[in-house]
């Protein structure tokens, strides 16, 4: 306001009103005129979303009694008071049972600092921490406080990754634990993959990683040596992929069930910035719905072969199993779980199938084709592949080559025989 106006404002007048507007045309584009340092075009990492382009969504840009000119503190227990509860829920429904971290009774800017950015991939810069995972716990939380050593059994965490095994804002469980745990972990019975610590460094109860894991899960290391096909990455240690305590997803993923294959399958994670389309278990279930990460007798490390991979979600005979306690599904036997609620809520699409024909026309067959005469012989072979991209494409349907869906897609198969009463 010391500056004046029209800093930000211009005033037009004729013979009939009086009009006052902004010197530029958006608000944001304004607010970057001095504040070019908040300028998301060229800042690298993740920038809150607000922040991109819509300032005067958090900001009073006239006046404001809090920090900063916000709208509202970034501190209170709902959102009339919590400016940041005006869009984020953390903390807001917590279970009977479960727990939620005090710290957010003290404000949001305990932990955060809105706009900063940084490295992608780092969670200091990803959910803008004020500091680094554990520097960041450990100003609370100190790790030499005899309590919580004793709740940690001894075992040295003062330079773990705190998010690992806890959810920093609230959890359907005591103690902010996540949400899936190692039976070991969850029973307290660190004695089985650990030996007392020594010297302040952690010490496990066999020579290696690997086997100490076997012991228990002999049969993934079977699968992983006598698979057909042998994924690469399962070769290594099993802490490579999993986090051996806890995680927030099945199956123990130490980042998520996307990264965690994204980040040695390049090709899979360039189409996130490629594509227009992505297919929906890759990129955000993960890649291990339709692949066995362990290893599989088909190939691709694919769950089923053919036309059986794809109809275990699109077919009409359809039916996931449930675990209710969990409010889980699962595909595949039992051997994926997916959200109670994951073929509504992402609109899954059932095909009318019948005897091999009904999609993208009743009659269009949707397998091999073969000799009346010899059903073992196939005269045209087909399946979903023949028409659709598996992990993302150019344009609905995510059809091959990117091309988009019409008669013009179609007549790359039936040259000369479809639609030839427009041309």
């Amino acid at each position: 306001m010391a500056m004046g106006c029209t800093t930000c404002h211009e005033i037009r007048n004729n013979k009939d009103a009086t009009y006052v507007k902004l010197t530029t045309s958006t608000p944001g584009a304004l607010c970057l005129t001095c504040h070019g340092e908040k300028d998301s075009a060229t800042l690298k990492g993740t920038v809150h979303p607000p922040a991109i382009r819509d300032c005067v969504k958090c900001h009073d840009p006239h006046t404001s009694d809090n920090k900063d000119q916000l709208l509202k503190p970034a501190s209170g227990a709902d959102a009339k008071e919590n400016l940041c509860l005006s869009c984020h829920t953390q903390g807001m429904n917590v279970s009977p049972k479960g727990s939620r971290h005090a710290a957010l009774d003290m404000g949001c800017d305990t932990c955060h600092t809105t706009h900063k950015v940084g490295e992608k991939g780092k969670v200091e810069f990803d959910f803008h921490l004020t500091k680094a995972i554990p520097a960041l716990c450990i100003d609370c939380h100190d790790a030499k406080d005899a309590g919580l050593q004793k709740a940690h059994q001894g075992q040295p965490f003062a330079t773990a990754n705190c998010l690992n095994c806890h959810d920093a804002h609230q959890s359907a469980a005591p103690k902010l634990m996540a949400k899936f745990l190692h039976s070991p972990f969850a029973d307290k019975s660190c004695e089985m993959c650990h030996a007392p610590a020594k010297d302040g460094k952690v010490v496990l109860a066999q020579a290696d990683v690997k086997s100490l894991c076997v012991t228990c899960h002999d049969d993934k290391a079977k699968l992983i040596e006598t698979a057909k096909v042998q994924h690469p990455g399962a070769a290594g240690d099993c802490t490579d992929c999993h986090n051996p305590h806890a995680s927030k997803y099945p199956g123990l993923p130490k980042t998520n069930p996307v990264e965690i294959c994204l980040n040695c399958h390049s090709d899979q994670a360039d189409m996130l910035k490629t594509k227009k389309i992505l297919h929906q278990p890759v990129f955000e279930q993960g890649c291990a719905t339709c692949h066995e990460p362990h290893g599989s007798q088909n190939t691709k490390l694919l769950r089923a072969t053919g036309n059986s991979l794809c109809i275990e979600c699109h077919g009409p005979d359809t039916k996931p199993g449930e675990l209710k306690d969990a409010h889980l599904i699962t595909i595949f036997g039992g051997k994926i779980r997916l959200p109670e609620d994951y073929f509504t809520k992402n609109k899954v699409t059932i095909l009318p199938l019948k005897n091999g024909k009904g999609h993208p026309t009743p009659a269009h067959p949707v397998d091999d084709i073969r000799d009346i005469n010899d059903l073992t012989k196939v005269i045209t072979p087909i399946n979903c592949l023949s028409c659709h991209q598996p992990h993302a494409g150019g344009s609905r349907a995510m059809l091959i080559k990117d091309q988009k869906p019409g008669l013009e897609f179609c007549r790359s198969c039936h040259k000369g025989s479809i639609g030839d009463q427009v041309q």
